[in-house]
């Protein structure tokens, strides 16, 4: 297989990677907005969680990017996926703020339902 090849096989991995954790994400906001706390929202939390752990075990680097990176020289920020060059730069300070809100929401959600059922 090509080099060309292999950098467009990971470049759609890392993409559909990153759509599936849009989705995880998404979901999660959507849930603390609608108060739906249950099983799917700790499930979110449960898949960032590894998402987390991944990315520390890798010195903050996506495995699929280290993988790229022996097909391709380039130093574009969205040279291992289909992403707008701005979005891959700033994607992981984007996804912190939005999982630190939905954390506070809920935190919140979680500390009214107790406040709630205590009435």
């Amino acid at each position: 297989m090509q080099t060309e090849t292999k950098l467009t096989l990971v470049k759609m991995t890392h993409t559909l990677v990153w759509l599936c954790f849009n989705a995880v994400i998404f979901y999660m906001l959507y849930a603390v907005i609608a108060n739906k706390i249950g099983w799917r929202l700790w499930m979110g939390y449960g898949l960032v969680l590894v998402e987390g752990i991944v990315l520390l075990l890798f010195n903050y680097t996506c495995p699929l990017t280290i993988v790229a990176h022996k097909y391709s020289g380039s130093t574009r920020d969205n040279f291992d996926i289909y992403l707008p060059n701005w979005l891959a730069r700033y994607n992981k300070i984007i996804y912190t703020v939005i999982l630190i809100v939905i954390t506070v929401m809920t935190i919140y959600r979680l500390l009214d339902k107790n406040h709630t059922a205590g009435a």
